[in-house]
C-alpha cells in the first residue's frame, strides 16, 4: 500500500507546510511529489491532504496516517540501529531438557538478559529425542539436550556431567546397605521417559537373566518423579542436583555396589551452525559460565 519514501515525502510535506517547501527540502520535484500523494491517495482510497489559503492541511485520515507512520520510522530507525551496531535482538527459540530447567537454566539466562537485554525466549521443555528432531527440522535455535542424542552436523559445546542416582522415602523402603541390583530390581522403579537414554540403561542394567520383566514406570516430569518417590509408589533413578534442590522431598540416596551405579547424564548446548551460530555461541558461553559457578 505504502512505502517508507512515500513516509518520508508526506512527513516532508508536513513539517515544511507545502508541496513547494518540500521539494526545496528535499530535492524531488513538486511535480513528482504531487504525483506521488496522488498516487499513495488512489491506493490507499483516502484523502491525504486538503488545500487552504494557507497552503495545504492533513485530513482526519492524513493525521492518523502519520501518526501510525511515525511509529513505523520509529521501529526501522530501531531495527537498522541494532543490526549496524551489534546489538543482539529477537525471539530465540530454546529447547530444554527438564534436568536443565532445575538446574542450570534460570542462572544461566540471567546472565544472557544483562549481556544481550533486546533478546526474548520462547522456551520448550521436552526430551532429547524430540528436541533434536525440532533443531533439525528449524523448529528451535538452540538445544540443551543429551549429547548422544544430538542430531548429524550440529554445533556441539559440551557441559559438566551430571551425577544420576538412586534414592528412595526412607519410611516406605528399606535396603541393604550397599544395595545389588537384585535388590533395585526387586521393587517398582520411576524413571526418565520411556525411550529415553536414561530410562534404556536402567532396563539394560537390571534387566539381564532375569525370568521377569523389571517394573520401570517413566515420567517426563522431574517433579512428578520426586512426587511419587516421597510418596512411596517406588524408587527413582534422580539427578542429584534435583534432590538437593528439593529439600522437602525427604528423599535419601541409596548406597549401592559399584556395579548398579548409574552411568553421568552428558548434556551439551547444541544448534545448527549455518543457523544459529551467533545465538548458538552466546549460549553455550553463558551455559558453560554458569555450569563453572
Amino acid at each position: 500500500m505504502f512505502d517508507f519514501r512515500d513516509i518520508e515525502v508526506i512527513r516532508a510535506i508536513v513539517r515544511q507546510g507545502g508541496f513547494r517547501a518540500a521539494s526545496d527540502a528535499t530535492g524531488i520535484a513538486q511535480s513528482a511529489i504531487s504525483r506521488r500523494v496522488r498516487h499513495l491517495e488512489d491506493r490507499m482510497k483516502i484523502k491525504i491532504f486538503e488545500r487552504d489559503g494557507r497552503g495545504v492541511r492533513l485530513t482526519a485520515a492524513g493525521r492518523r496516517l502519520c501518526d501510525e507512520a511515525e511509529v513505523l520510522v520509529a521501529q526501522r530507525d530501531h531495527i537498522l540501529e541494532e543490526l549496524t551496531q551489534g546489538v543482539m535482538a529477537g525471539v530465540v527459540r530454546l529447547g530444554v531438557a527438564e534436568t536443565m530447567t532445575h538446574t542450570i537454566l534460570p542462572r544461566m539466562l540471567t546472565s544472557l538478559r544483562a549481556r544481550h537485554p533486546q533478546l526474548r525466549f520462547e522456551i520448550s521443555v521436552d526430551t532429547s529425542g524430540q528436541m533434536g528432531q525440532e533443531l533439525a527440522d528449524d523448529g528451535l535455535d538452540v538445544v540443551i539436550m543429551l549429547r548422544d542424542q544430538a542430531p548429524r552436523g550440529i554445533n556441539l559445546t559440551a557441559l559438566p556431567p551430571v551425577g544420576l542416582g538412586w534414592y528412595v522415602a526412607p519410611a516406605h523402603f528399606t535396603l541393604p546397605c550397599p544395595a545389588s541390583v537384585d535388590d533395585l530390581a526387586a521393587l517398582p522403579i520411576v524413571s526418565f521417559p520411556k525411550g529415553t537414554i536414561p530410562h534404556r540403561r536402567v532396563i539394560e542394567l537390571l534387566s539381564p537373566g532375569r525370568k521377569q520383566a523389571v517394573v520401570v514406570h517413566g515420567s517426563a516430569s522431574l517433579a512428578t518423579v520426586l512426587h511419587l518417590v516421597g510418596q512411596g509408589f517406588g524408587i527413582g533413578t534422580i539427578p542429584h542436583d534435583i534432590v538437593a534442590a528439593w529439600p522437602h522431598a525427604g528423599l535419601e540416596e541409596i548406597t549401592v555396589l559399584p556395579e548398579a551405579r548409574l552411568p553421568d547424564l552428558e548434556f551439551a548446548i547444541c544448534y545448527m551452525p549455518e543457523r544459529n551460530a551467533e545465538i548458538g555461541r552466546e549460549v553455550a558461553r553463558a551455559a558453560v559460565e554458569t555450569a563453572q559457578d
